[in-house]
């Protein structure tokens, strides 16, 4: 079962998970974000990922906050690039000392969920003015979340293509095209779930046709698009 709610922080979500398999295996789809997680007592950060992350023997609840896209690296310290495709242990990052300050935060919270949102709201106010998002980078995720193209938008911002590649590099873990690419997917996926015929879906969210919807689907989730649509749904 999974939970989620706005967050204080503004642009991020708190959420909860028990995952559905008795083994703990659950997928997690590529959304161009990073999180802090919570897991048996202990803290870790989920990198942004390029293709869905199979978690396979973490049995039990899970509780994360997710930071809007590009935040998480000023809160934590890590460019994201470091992070891609990886769920790391935060006491690899941090100082012990942190770590233990942020875990007992946890501890004393009603839910880990609560205490990881007061970890991250320390975070922002420490960081100070004009901290975290970019302004920059909220409005690159607005364009690439609403199709537009990537050399336009890097146009309209003002950035070259290889600056807006390294400061992407830096925020998102990848480049914008990647980005965009799974921006995309979320949209379709939201179209679909909500009952969107997949021919329809697959327009509406910017791809060529069907075909090319299901095939990037694939690509990034590892699984056909009719397998993350509600069978009522699906069509």
């Amino acid at each position: 079962m999974y939970r989620e709610r706005a967050s204080r922080l503004p642009g991020a979500a708190v959420w909860t998970s028990v995952p559905a398999g008795e083994d703990g295996t659950g997928r997690v789809l590529p959304d161009g974000c990073m999180d802090l997680l919570w897991h048996d007592g202990r803290l870790l950060v989920a990198g942004p990922d390029t293709r869905a992350h199979v978690d396979a023997g973490a049995a039990g609840p899970w509780s994360g906050i997710r930071f809007h896209p590009g935040t998480a690296p000023t809160l934590l310290g890590v460019p994201a690039r470091e992070l891609r495709d990886r769920r790391v242990e935060l006491a690899d990052l941090w100082p012990a000392a942190e770590v233990r300050r942020a875990t007992a935060r946890v501890h004393a919270a009603h839910h880990p969920a609560r205490g990881l949102e007061d970890v991250a709201l320390r975070l922002a106010a420490s960081a100070g003015p004009p901290g975290p998002p970019d302004p920059l980078l909220t409005r690159l995720v607005a364009a690439l979340d609403a199709g537009r193209p990537v050399t336009g938008t890097a146009d309209e911002l003002g950035l070259g293509a290889r600056q807006l590649h390294r400061r992407s590099l830096t925020a998102f873990g990848y480049g914008p095209k990647t980005l965009a690419r799974v921006l995309r997917m979320r949209r379709a996926l939201a179209l679909a779930r909500a009952g969107v015929p997949f021919a329809e879906t697959a327009l509406r969210a910017g791809y060529a046709d069907q075909p090319h919807l299901s095939r990037e689907v694939r690509s990034l989730t590892g699984v056909a698009l009719r397998e993350l649509v509600p069978p009522d749904a699906a069509s």
